[in-house]
């Protein structure tokens, strides 16, 4: 285990909701990076993301009081705008000029709530992945949440793997256990900010999860095309083709295709917020299509949930152990190495500038 599991690459953007978490003017409290953070939407409509303890007597702001955009501890009463400033202390005129707590940089994009937990100046929306499937309306999928009790880099490892969708997917979205064994990656991209997988399987039985949606799928050509990008954000492109219908040299004839993208954003070293979205594009007007993918996603990420969430037992129950690499391990092992250097070199200008400060 390197530095990438004891410490967070800071200065990047991390999903920190879904907007339809906000509707309402909820207050929601979610720990990120191992710091508590409060999120909201004010009146004007504008999302505010403090820290989710009142300077006062470090009460939870969470347990507080919207009014407008500004939210009232309910404690003693102080009143915080969106930039985290105090503005009122009841029975108290003065008000402290650095009173206050931390604001974090948030944006929305495609229905997505972007957080920034590192240096606020360097927080570039220009550096927001994009992924333009989320707003095209020749898309349709459901955004969802889940939470792992396990650290995001299981996650990535995890999808970092093909192999394992015949194993521990066998009867939801692998289809059988054929897959290991026939399928083999076409490509193989290490990347300075991830890496690329594609992977094709021919001729092969339609996996559950697509039967249900497509009864009449009978032998397929399958198309994966993945896309991880530090710290934990996976966009992966699907195809199914019939059969010999000559996918791989470009006639998409009756082929059904899948966007899937998935945002993991540490919510300590050893848990994890999980969201994501699975879009189709076929049959746009039938939302009993993407009710479907929903639940047989949810069907497989629980498969996943309950190893992953095992591994994360036994690592606590001896850090100690050591994992031996496979060959199918290549991209994650890429992806953490670059993940750890990125970490220590973040780590190493901060102690710079530190030290020019000092």
């Amino acid at each position: 285990m390197g530095i990438e599991t004891e410490a967070f690459l800071i200065n990047t953007w991390y999903v920190a909701a879904w907007d339809h978490e906000l509707a309402g003017g909820k207050l929601v409290a979610r720990t990120l990076l191992e710091k508590p953070v409060l999120l909201y939407r004010g009146d004007s409509g504008r999302v505010v993301a403090l820290d989710n303890r009142c300077c006062h007597r470090g009460a939870k702001l969470s347990n507080g009081r919207r009014e407008g955009d500004d939210v009232r501890c309910m404690y003693h009463g102080l009143k915080f705008d969106p930039t985290g400033k105090c503005i009122q202390i009841p029975g108290q005129d003065n008000i402290p000029k650095n009173l206050g707590v931390r604001s974090y940089p948030v944006l929305e994009r495609d229905h997505l709530v972007w957080i920034w937990m590192g240096e606020p100046a360097l927080a570039d929306p220009a550096k927001i992945l994009d992924f333009p499937y989320l707003r095209d309306p020749a898309w349709r999928g459901r955004p969802d949440y889940m939470h792992y009790k396990a650290n995001y880099l299981l996650i990535v490892d995890n999808l970092a793997d093909f192999a394992h969708l015949a194993f521990v997917h066998t009867k939801t979205l692998g289809g059988s256990e054929e897959y290991a064994y026939k399928s083999k990656p076409t490509a193989v991209e290490r990347l300075e900010d991830g890496f690329r997988v594609e992977r094709w399987h021919t001729g092969a039985d339609a996996p559950p999860f697509h039967r249900k949606v497509v009864p009449q799928a009978g032998k397929v050509d399958r198309r994966n095309i993945a896309r991880m990008y530090v710290p934990g954000i996976f966009f992966m492109e699907t195809l199914f083709s019939p059969a010999g219908a000559g996918a791989r040299e470009g006639n998409l004839e009756g082929a059904k295709q899948y966007r899937n993208c998935q945002f993991f954003t540490p919510e300590t070293r050893r848990s994890t917020h999980f969201f994501w979205d699975y879009l189709h594009d076929y049959e746009l007007d039938n939302p009993a299509i993407a009710a479907s993918l929903r639940d047989s996603m949810v069907e497989g990420f629980m498969e996943d949930k309950f190893i992953i969430e095992g591994q994360q037992e036994v690592l606590d129950a001896d850090p100690d152990f050591k994992m031996n690499a496979i060959v199918a391990d290549a991209p994650l092992a890429h992806f953490r190495r670059t993940l750890g250097k990125m970490i220590a070199e973040e780590k190493a200008t901060a102690s710079i500038q530190e030290t020019a400060h000092a």
